[in-house]
C-alpha cells in the first residue's frame, strides 16, 4: 500500500472514477466536491471527504484538480479558501481540466513561487476508463513533479505521456485532441441526420458505418445516445462550446486558420442557443433535426 496522501477536487464523471481508482490502488484518498451526492457516493466507496479545497489540501502529497474549466481551476487553487495556500511545501498539483496553455504556464509559475510543483496534466478516456484506472494523461512538467506524482499516475492511468519539462505542452496536446473530438462529434451527427433525412433507418446507418471506413471513435460512441434517445450528459454540449473556443482563440493568436473547427463550434453554439447546453454533446444532432424538420429516434426533434 502506498503512503501517498492524495486529494481529488471535483468528483464528477471523471473525478469520481479517478478518486475510486486511486483508492482501490491503496492510496490514502480524500475527495472534495460541492455536491453532497458526490461526497456521499465517494464515502460509500470507502473514501474520506471534505467540502473545501483548503481543507482538502491540508497534509496532501498530491492534489488533482479535476474540474471543468480555467475559472474553476483558478477558484480551487487561488480563490477564497483555495487549496494552494494550504498545501505543504513540495506537494504536487495536477491540473486536469482543459485550459488554455498560457493559463497552465501561469498556474505553474504561481505555484512554483509558493514552493509547490505542478503537472499540466489534462486527461482523456471518459468515465468508464476513469473508473477502471485506465485514463490517458497528457502531461508536461518537471521530472521531479512526474516522479512525485508517479504513485497516483500509476493508479489511475493506462497511459501517461510526458510531453515536456514545463507546463504548456500538456494543455496544447489536449487542445488538439478536443479539436478532433468536437469536429468528429459534429460531423457524426451531421452524417446521421443526413441519412435519416434521406430515408435511411438510423440503426442501419450505425450498423453499416461502424463496419466501414467512415467510422470514427466518436461516431461509434455517441450515435448510440441518439438511437436510445438518451441525452443524459456524459460530456455536455457546453463543454465543446468551451473547448473549441480555446482552439479558435489559439488559432487567432497564432494566425492559424481553423475553418472546420469554426464550423463545428457554430453547431455547438447553436445547440446551446436552443437550450441544449447541459445535454449530452450528441444533442448537437437536434440542430440538424430542427433545420431539416426530421424526427429523431424516440420522437425527438
Amino acid at each position: 500500500m502506498s503512503s501517498m496522501k492524495a486529494t481529488v477536487v471535483g468528483l464528477g464523471a471523471m473525478g469520481m472514477g479517478i478518486a475510486t481508482s486511486a483508492l482501490k490502488a491503496g492510496l490514502d484518498v480524500t475527495g472534495c466536491d460541492v455536491s453532497s451526492d458526490a461526497l456521499n457516493a465517494f464515502m460509500a466507496a470507502g473514501g474520506k471527504t471534505v467540502t473545501s479545497p483548503s481543507e482538502a489540501a491540508a497534509d496532501a502529497d498530491l492534489l488533482a484538480v479535476v474540474v471543468v474549466n480555467m475559472d474553476q481551476t483558478e477558484a480551487v487553487l487561488f480563490g477564497e479558501g483555495g487549496a494552494a495556500e494550504a498545501l505543504p511545501k513540495g506537494a504536487v498539483v495536477l491540473g486536469c481540466a482543459t485550459v488554455p496553455p498560457a493559463f497552465a504556464r501561469d498556474v505553474a509559475a504561481r505555484l512554483a513561487g509558493m514552493g509547490l510543483l505542478y503537472l499540466d496534466a489534462p486527461i482523456s478516456g471518459g468515465a468508464a476508463k476513469a473508473a477502471a484506472g485506465q485514463i490517458t494523461v497528457m502531461g508536461s512538467g518537471s521530472a521531479e513533479a512526474f516522479a512525485r506524482a508517479r504513485p497516483f499516475l500509476d493508479a489511475v492511468a493506462e497511459k501517461v505521456f510526458e510531453l515536456g519539462d514545463e507546463a504548456g505542452p500538456g494543455s496544447t496536446m489536449k487542445m488538439v485532441n478536443q479539436l478532433l473530438a468536437g469536429v468528429h462529434i459534429a460531423t457524426a451527427m451531421e452524417a446521421l441526420a443526413l441519412g435519416i433525412r434521406s430515408g435511411l433507418d438510423a440503426d442501419k446507418v450505425y450498423e453499416v458505418i461502424t463496419a466501414s471506413a467512415g467510422n470514427s471513435w466518436m461516431f461509434e460512441n455517441r450515435v448510440p445516445h441518439v438511437l436510445d434517445n438518451d441525452y443524459t450528459p456524459k460530456s455536455a454540449v457546453e463543454i465543446f462550446v468551451k473547448d473549441l473556443g480555446i482552439v479558435l482563440e489559439t488559432g487567432k493568436r497564432e494566425g492559424f486558420p481553423l475553418p472546420v473547427s469554426a464550423a463545428a463550434h457554430q453547431q455547438f453554439l447553436a445547440a446551446k442557443a436552443m437550450g441544449l447546453g447541459r445535454e449530452d454533446d450528441a444533442a448537437v444532432i437536434k440542430v440538424f433535426a430542427a433545420l431539416a424538420g426530421i424526427e429523431l429516434p424516440g420522437g425527438s426533434k
